[in-house]
């Protein structure tokens, strides 16, 4: 799992565009001071205002695959099976296989 884009706080005066377009593609940002994470900024939208910051946070973490579906329904503080009806409601793919891996394991199954 890799970590979201880090913009440090000198990195605000000239990087505050590029924070803004991650903000508007839907990704997430931090915002880090001596080093250290201080701010995650969390992009404005429908979810948010729909599901609340918890949830949206760990909807988000996951479709970004910086959580596995398991700790994104730790932070979301709900079960594994409502966090994946939460995935559904969103519109979030709970499985993210390539095609190619999909039959793949279609075919080890059968």
């Amino acid at each position: 799992m890799n970590a979201p884009p880090s913009f440090s706080v000198r990195d605000l005066r000239q990087r505050s565009s590029e924070l803004l377009r991650n903000a508007e593609d839907g990704r997430l940002a931090m915002i880090t001071k001596h080093g250290r994470p201080t701010i995650l900024a969390i992009p404005f939208d429908d979810r948010l205002l729909e599901v609340g910051v918890h949830r949206t946070l760990a909807l988000h973490l996951f479709e970004q695959r910086h959580l596995t579906m398991a700790q994104a329904a730790k932070v979301a503080d709900l079960a594994v099976e409502d966090f994946m009806d939460l995935l559904g409601r969103a519109g979030v793919a709970a499985v993210d296989y390539p095609h190619s891996e999909l039959e793949d394991e279609l075919r080890a199954t059968l």
